[in-house]
């Protein structure tokens, strides 16, 4: 499966040209240019960060998990990764990296997940897959974007174990307070963001909490 990587980053947070902190729970929508690099900031720790990519210029081009585990033969992500696109590109790579872990296979919380993991009760609480189609519907008009948009995701921090049986377990995060992960855009891009509300799920000691966002140019 992978040796974890950690990879420090030699950028500076103060000449970042785009700094933002996005609530615990809230979607987020942005353009990152080819060549300029996103970090995202896990501030507090174990939180999981539910995030898409899109090419900016035909966003049925998109991110595969398919495709990116064939193409490193892994199913995590760490520096050194790339992530690819449906159409066999290489959209962006994990350059810098202090977590050294992502999950690519436990996908995106939603109603039926909630009802199915936790409780019938649990089905109408605040999900990831909701914040999706909250932030197209806000954003994704610019694009052509709807529902029929949203592929697999990547979650960041996230620690999804894969059992001997073929199974995944929801196992407690490999992360910590101020771990990051930093992509370098290889294409323009369209990411798409839940910084993940779920209030059921241990991982996050049943507390989401905010990331930082951080995009440099290239120098």
């Amino acid at each position: 499966m992978g040796a974890i990587q950690i990879q420090q980053s030699r950028l500076d947070p103060g000449q970042a040209v785009y700094d933002f902190t996005l609530p615990a729970g809230e979607p987020w929508m942005h353009e990152i240019k080819q060549g300029q690099t996103f970090r995202i900031v896990d501030l507090e720790g174990n939180q999981a960060v539910d995030t898409l990519f899109f090419s900016a210029h035909d966003p049925a081009e998109r991110y595969s998990a398919q495709d990116t585990l064939r193409r490193q033969g892994n199913i995590y992500l760490t520096t050194g990764s790339a992530l690819m696109s449906n159409a066999g590109s290489v959209m962006l790579r994990i350059v810098a990296d202090t977590c050294g872990r992502h999950d690519t296979l436990g996908g995106a919380c939603a109603a039926e997940s909630n009802t199915v993991r936790y409780a019938l009760d649990k089905k109408y609480m605040h999900n990831c897959r909701d914040n999706f189609l909250t932030a197209l519907a806000r954003w994704g008009h610019r694009y052509g974007m709807t529902k029929r948009d949203i592929p697999a995701n990547i979650n960041f921090f996230m620690n999804v174990p894969v059992t001997e049986s073929g199974g995944l377990t929801f196992e407690d995060g490999v992360s910590a307070p101020g771990k990051y992960v930093e992509l370098r855009a290889e294409m323009d891009v369209i990411a798409l963001i839940s910084n993940c509300p779920q209030l059921n799920n241990p991982c996050n000691a049943y507390n989401p909490t905010p990331v930082r966002l951080l995009i440099w140019d290239p120098a």
